[in-house]
């Protein structure tokens, strides 16, 4: 791995910024969000997998930063410009390991009706603010996609990750014994 000697280099100075491939794009572009957006998300992973035991759990989330950063890739190409590189794509099977651990959360769950509102305890409420990041991820994703090209791939990985999230924020208070707090329409 090459060491990294310089951090800056002043070429983002007037606001631009290079993409995978050397074009220069305004750092306010909605592809900069959205691959910001996901940088913020495999951040706040980093939080939470900081607070997690070692196991299972952290060792999935830090197998879904890895993934992130190939999201990253994918979404910092243009496509129509530069072929993407191999880093650029999920390793197989990527998808359906996040299918498979919704699967298995929610056979260990007991059912519950309503809507839950975000909390419980600090590891669960920090695994509710991953996944409300998460959808803003995929919500930047999406708009990029009604102007570039975006790989479907990284649509249905987003997708998925923030369904994964929601049971793991939920297993987390099952395990700690911390009931989930279920919304009340102060109307009713």
């Amino acid at each position: 791995m090459k060491k990294i000697t310089k951090v800056y280099t002043r070429r983002g100075d007037q606001g631009q910024t290079s993409l995978v491939g050397g074009q220069r794009v305004s750092k306010a572009s909605v592809r900069l969000e959205s691959y910001g957006t996901v940088d913020e998300l495999s951040s706040h992973l980093g939080l939470l997998a900081s607070m997690l035991p070692e196991g299972e759990d952290k060792v999935m989330i830090q197998r879904i930063q890895n993934n992130l950063f190939n999201v990253c890739t994918n979404l910092a190409t243009d496509q129509e410009k530069t072929p993407l590189y191999p880093s650029a794509f999920l390793p197989k099977g990527e998808i359906e390991c996040l299918e498979h651990e919704v699967d298995v959360i929610m056979d260990m769950l007991p059912e519950k009706q309503g809507f839950i509102l975000p909390g419980g305890t600090p590891l669960a409420a920090q695994t509710h603010v991953c996944r409300t990041v998460c959808r803003r991820a995929e919500r930047r994703i999406v708009e990029l996609s009604e102007t570039a090209t975006v790989s479907s791939e990284v649509l249905q990985y987003v997708n998925r990750l923030s369904d994964y999230l929601f049971v793991l924020a939920k297993k987390l208070n099952f395990i700690a014994g911390q009931s989930e707090k279920i919304w009340q329409n102060a109307c009713d």
